[in-house]
């Protein structure tokens, strides 16, 4: 951790050759949100104001017939309906004027997570106990689903009134802390946080003492409006918010509308360029992520920057299948492990602003060199922050006017790169401001061996496509709360970190600073967390800060001592490959050959993943099973406890029989042991589910009506099974046995019955297990025609007033009918082309009738005597 080492007013040291210039004033604010209807009365308004009486009185004498009511929980905010916005802007007391009736909508396309991008999933196995265990998240928008296992026991306060929208935020909530129950897939990156849930029909701030009560340090915001670029009475509450709070993070979704250009401000109409979804989003002290594709390409339909000010937006990318949804979700799970780091090494929560500085000092550069209006600072790192917070690579302090605080920092030789990034929780600005900034603090970097100073990476924020494209330059940042710089290849020696009070409009100003020195090769995947499916390609990941150069990569299996060749010269600055593993399941490695030397990966599985089956479900017990893995020594059982899956039981042989105690646990899953390595567990199966059965899972008749009877029988299991019979129903309402099979050896049977009766007839299936226990299947129907016989008539006789069944070719339509004894036509219809059609005996007295029945256009003509009783 570093602690200063000095603090002086005025001038440190004459070779920082520190500037005195001031921020300009700032020029006269618009009191309407740029680009809004300023002569419809439709909008509910949203103004700010600065006498609360004078403004009610005001509206009471000038415009009496308007709606208006406080914000909840926002003191000089207020909410109006009926009025224009351009006559509310006439108002003394009233400041600022914006639409608060926008809807807010989920930022999601598809579906799909890969947490190795981001070094989530070699976080999990560097760091096991960094897990986000005892923080608390809160998703803001549509109501996830409480009975997602993945959440089982770790969610705040949960409304089981609440109806499920969409699947948006249980989404949301499994990438930022899903508890990995139901598989891999389903394991979010906090994965042992609990998870609050808020509304975003609510597009300010929510209660900053509820969510205070309910231990929330990171909340996450995937959802957005149009595009909106300026600062308004959102962007300033969450400032606000954050600095009453300065231990609550908020990130939000930069937007999926990155090919839109700014609808108002000073970029208005620069296409791609200033387009994130919603003011709010705006905000200083909070993060704003785009989305990245899986080799850290931002995506073309990611918002981007700047702000109206000139700031930097978004702050950060992250891997987003999704769109900027999936990214957010993401990052605040990555937030909340950097929160724990923090916790573990110093047992407190960390400022708002030392975890953005610790995202953003150890992101990946992606896009253009440096920070850049579209990605950020960069691809967010969580293995780099979480080891930041652990080895203590951060300093925080106190800045005033003219103060300058120096930090130590010691740079070996062989040091590839070093960065340093500041951070602070700056105060809320007037809404629309032209500058946002109130306290502006100054970094610079100093080799105190060769007396040159180094400034922050700074960015030109002139409206013009080819100036906001233009690479960043050191100098110095009068605009922005956060700075950043890198420097290749340092000297080795004894360099100061530097902190500033430049001009402070509410000072003194808390700040934190983040730094981390690169070098060298890191295996990121597969790892001891993450395995590899057999025969599927995967894409192999490193970390590389050096020269360019390529490097031998190689695998065995562990414990053999030869290794295989995978490709001769793999590119180092590419950071990945793609690779397919043998079709095979055992431990296996990995190692890239460089002329420094092997780096070697962990030791991890290569196998498919192991699903878990229910062979039966009874009353008495419940039979579950799984493949045998060639190579397994071991199988291990896991059972879903009070909140995650635990080890139940630890097995040799491919099946677990259940009481009925242990089957009320309901959840398991089972994973191959192989060389001593777990590997990849299939998904979590309810083994209570109905479909299962018991032995029996389908009876059912090969067609309904036929010539032949033949029915398909599948069991779950043959395990302790005797004998497997035929049975149909008799005339006299019992069943008669029609065929036998003994022994039973597959699961899925034909039984067939030799000798049919002609017509409808009720069959089931009998099975007898060794215990003694007789099972019998559901009923099932069947209509059965010889071969010979044209038409089924039944019943016959048939009672008066009850539907005449009649059974004829399929796919045809027949021309029926009916006459009494004389040879009178009493009725005659023609049909539909289904095999079964019904004849209705409505208003029919007792007696004998005929129906004649011919295929439509055919002059051949069936007769079949009906009797009605």
């Amino acid at each position: 951790m570093l602690l200063p080492v000095f603090r002086s007013a005025g001038l440190l040291l004459v070779v920082l050759m520190l500037g005195t210039s001031v921020v300009a004033p700032a020029q006269q604010l618009s009191r309407l949100a740029p680009g809004m209807d300023n002569k419809s009365t439709r909008h509910l308004l949203r103004v700010s104001v600065t006498d609360e009486a004078a403004f009610r009185q005001w509206l009471a004498q000038r415009h009496p017939k308007a709606q208006a009511q406080p914000e909840p929980g926002h003191a000089r905010l207020w909410r109006v309906r009926g009025l224009a916005a351009a006559a509310l802007a006439e108002c003394p007391a009233v400041t600022f004027v914006e639409a608060a009736d926008r809807q807010a909508h989920p930022e999601r396309q598809l579906n799909g997570a890969d947490f190795t991008v981001n070094k989530v999933t070699t976080t999990h196995a560097r760091y096991p106990q960094v897990t986000g265990q005892g923080l608390a998240v809160s998703v803001k928008e549509s109501p996830l689903d409480i009975q997602d296992i993945d959440f089982k026991g770790r969610l705040i306060n949960p409304d089981p009134q609440a109806a499920l929208l969409n699947s948006h935020a249980t989404i949301m909530a499994t990438l930022i802390a899903g508890g990995g129950n139901s598989s891999h897939n389903g394991k979010g990156a906090a994965w042992k946080a609990r998870i609050a849930q808020s509304s975003y029909d609510n597009l300010l701030p929510d209660d900053g003492p509820g969510l205070a009560a309910q231990g929330i340090s990171v909340q996450n915001h995937s959802y957005g409006v149009s595009v909106e670029n300026f600062y308004g009475l959102e962007a300033r509450a969450y400032d606000q918010q954050t600095f009453q709070y300065p231990n609550l993070l908020h990130i939000f979704s930069s937007g999926n509308s990155g090919n839109r250009p700014a609808p108002a401000g000073p970029y208005t109409g620069l296409a791609g360029t200033a387009n994130l979804t919603g003011e709010f989003k705006n905000a200083k002290n909070s993060l704003s992520v785009g989305a990245t594709d899986a080799l850290g390409q931002v995506a073309p339909l990611s918002s981007r920057g700047p702000a109206a000010d000139g700031r930097v937006k978004p702050e950060l990318v992250a891997f987003g299948d999704g769109g900027t949804s999936d990214a957010a979700a993401l990052v605040s799970g990555v937030s909340l492990l950097t929160q724990h780091a923090h916790k573990l090494r110093t047992g407190n929560l960390p400022s708002a602003a030392l975890v953005k500085a610790v995202l953003l000092n150890t992101a990946d550069d992606t896009g253009r060199p440096n920070v850049d209006f579209v990605a950020g600072y960069g691809q967010v790192d969580a293995l780099g922050a979480v080891t930041t917070m652990l080895e203590g690579r951060f300093g925080e302090g106190l800045a005033r006017q003219g103060e300058g605080t120096g930090f130590s920092l010691p740079i070996p030789a062989g040091t590839h790169r070093v960065k340093v990034t500041l951070t602070w929780t700056d105060p809320a600005a007037a809404a629309n401001a032209a500058t946002t900034l109130i306290n502006d603090l100054d970094l610079t970097l100093l080799d105190m061996d060769r007396g040159q100073v180094w400034r922050p990476w700074t960015l030109s924020t002139f409206p013009h496509l080819d100036s906001l494209a233009q690479p960043a330059r050191r100098r110095p940042n009068h605009r922005d709360n956060v700075e950043q710089i890198t420097i290749d290849n340092p000297a080795a020696g004894d360099w100061i970190i530097r902190v500033q009070g430049y001009q402070l409009g509410q000072g003194p100003q808390p700040f934190s600073i983040a730094y981390e020195l690169e070098s060298g090769l890191t295996w990121v995947h597969p790892s001891e967390a993450r395995n590899l499916r057999a025969a599927e390609s995967a894409l192999l990941r490193w970390q590389w800060a050096g020269p360019a150069t390529t490097a031998r990569l190689e695998y065995k299996p562990a414990g053999q001592a030869a290794w295989s060749l995978v490709n001769s010269a793999v590119d180092l600055a590419q950071q990945t490959f793609r690779w397919t593993p043998p079709a095979t399941a055992e431990a296996v490695q990995l190692r890239l050959l460089t002329s420094a030397g092997a780096t070697v990966s962990d030791t991890f599985v290569v196998a498919r993943p192991l699903a878990l089956t229910t062979a039966y479900s009874c009353p008495e017990e419940t039979l579950l099973n799984w493949r045998r893995v060639p190579g397994a020594t071991h199988y291990q059982v896991y059972v879903l406890g009070a909140t995650h899956l635990e080890p139940y039981r630890l097995l040799t042989d491919t099946t677990l029989l259940l009481t009925p105690a242990e089957a009320a646990a309901r959840y398991y899953a089972v994973a191959p042991i192989l060389q001593g390595r777990v590997g990849e567990r299939g998904s979590t199966i309810d083994v209570t589910l109905p479909e299962y059965g018991c032995y029996l899972r389908s009876f059912l008749a090969r067609q309904l009506v036929t010539d032949t009877v033949q029915f398909d029988l599948m069991l779950g299991s043959t395990f302790r099974v005797q004998t497997l019979g035929l049975e149909r129903r008799a005339a006299d309402g019992s069943f008669e046995l029609v065929q036998t099979v003994m022994p039973v050896t597959a699961l899925n049977v034909l039984l067939t019955d030799a000798q049919p009766v002609v017509g409808r007839a009720e069959y089931r299936a009998r099975l007898q297990l060794t215990s003694g226990r007789v099972l019998y299947s559901q009923l099932q129907e069947i209509y059965y025609v010889p071969a010979t016989a044209d038409v089924l008539v039944y019943p016959v006789p048939v009672a008066a007033g009850e539907p005449l069944t009649i059974v004829g070719p399929q796919d045809q339509e027949l021309r029926l009918r009916l006459f009494d004894a004389t040879g009178r036509l009493l009725l005659e219809r023609l049909t539909d082309t289904g095999v079964i059609k019904s004849l209705e005996t409505q208003g029919l007295k007792p007696g004998i009738y005929f129906l004649r029945v011919s295929a439509r256009g055919s002059s051949r003509e069936v007769t079949r005597r009906v009797v009605v009783m």
